[in-house]
C-alpha cells in the first residue's frame, strides 16, 4: 500500500516543522514546503526557514525558489510541487507537505483548477457590463451557471465578468473550476493546535531570536522586491524600523501581534478542513501518525 501524502499544518510557531522532519527521517520522506514565503531566496531569517545545517540531510522542496523580484503564484506553485511528489514517489520516498499557506496546500492537496484569462475575452465581457449594466450580467450567468450566480453577488460585477470569462474560454460552469475538497490522491493532514497565550509565547520567542539572528541586516539587503515578497509578515514592520519610523521595542511588539494575527488567520482557515486531524503536542501527533501507517 502506498503512503499516503502526508501534510503537517497549523498556525506559525505550532512546531510543525519539527514534526515534518521527524516523520521524514523515520518514514524515508522528503519535505515539500507549503509557506508561501518561503518560496523566495534570501528571506530566511524573517521566514524562519530551517537552516540547510538543520535539515538532518532531508531534500527540501520548493524553498528558494523564486527571486525576490518575483509574484509567488498559487498555479505555479500546483505545479511544480504536484511535479516534485512525483519525482518522490519515484525514489519510493514519502512525500510530506509542510506549511501555514492554506491556499498552496489546497492548490497542492486537492482538485482547484486555475482557468487562464484571456485581455480579448475578459474586455468584451466587462464593456457588455457597461453596455446593460451589471444586474443584467448577473442574469446572464444565472442562465449559464445558477449555482456560481448564487453564490456571487450581483453588486459584485468584477466577479461576475471572471466567471462569465471562465465559462468563455473553458465551455463549462465557473463552478466546475472551484476549488473543492477531494483529494487528487490519496492524503493525510495533521494539524498542530496550540492554546492562545502558549502560541503568542512561542511566536514571542521566535521574534526575539530573528532578531539576535540579524534579522534586521537581512531586510536592509534585500533591496526591491515584488509586492507578495514585500508583504511577507515581519518585513513591513521591520523596513519601519531601519526608517527610523520606530524604535526596536515597537518593531519587536509590533512583529509579534503581526504574527499572532496571521496565526489566527491561519487556524480560521485550516478550522474549515473538516479532514484535518488535530493534536495539541507534536510527539503525540507523531506517534500517532507512525502507529496508524505500520
Amino acid at each position: 500500500m502506498t503512503t499516503p501524502i502526508l501534510a503537517i499544518v497549523g498556525p506559525t510557531a505550532s512546531g510543525k516543522t519539527a514534526l515534518g522532519l521527524d516523520l521524514a527521517e523515520r518514514l524515508g520522506g522528503e519535505l515539500i514546503n507549503a509557506d508561501a514565503m518561503q518560496l523566495y531566496r534570501g528571506m530566511d531569517i524573517g521566514t524562519a526557514k530551517t537552516p540547510v545545517a538543520e535539515r538532518r540531510g532531508i531534500p527540501h522542496h520548493q524553498i528558494d525558489v523564486l527571486e525576490l523580484s518575483e509574484d509567488a503564484a498559487v498555479a505555479t506553485y500546483q505545479r511544480k510541487a504536484r511535479a516534485d511528489v512525483v519525482s518522490i514517489r519515484s525514489g519510493c520516498r514519502v512525500p510530506v507537505v509542510v506549511g501555514g499557506s492554506g491556499l498552496y496546500l489546497r492548490a497542492l492537496l486537492d482538485e482547484m483548477e486555475f482557468p487562464g484569462t484571456d485581455p480579448e475575452v475578459r474586455a468584451a465581457v466587462a464593456a457588455r457590463a457597461e453596455e446593460i449594466g451589471g444586474p443584467a450580467l448577473h442574469a446572464e450567468l444565472a442562465s449559464k451557471d445558477p449555482p456560481a450566480a448564487a453564490a456571487i453577488d450581483p453588486r459584485n460585477v468584477r466577479r461576475v465578468v471572471r466567471a462569465l470569462e471562465v465559462i468563455e474560454l473553458t465551455g463549462r460552469p465557473f463552478t466546475a473550476t472551484l476549488p473543492r475538497q477531494e483529494y487528487v490522491e490519496p492524503a493525510m493532514q495533521v494539524g498542530i493546535a496550540v492554546e492562545r497565550d502558549e502560541l503568542r509565547r512561542r511566536i514571542a520567542v521566535r521574534v526575539d531570536q530573528m532578531i539576535a539572528d540579524g534579522f534586521a541586516e537581512e531586510v536592509a539587503g534585500l533591496g526591491e522586491v515584488s509586492k507578495t515578497a514585500a508583504g511577507a509578515t515581519g518585513y513591513p514592520e521591520m523596513r519601519a524600523y531601519l526608517a527610523g519610523e520606530a524604535t526596536l521595542d515597537e518593531t519587536r511588539e509590533a512583529i509579534v501581534t503581526a504574527t499572532a494575527r496571521l496565526a489566527k488567520r491561519q487556524m480560521t482557515w485550516f478550522r474549515r478542513d473538516r479532514r484535518i486531524e488535530w493534536f495539541e503536542d507534536s510527539a503525540e501527533a507523531l506517534e500517532s501518525i507512525l502507529a496508524r501507517l505500520g
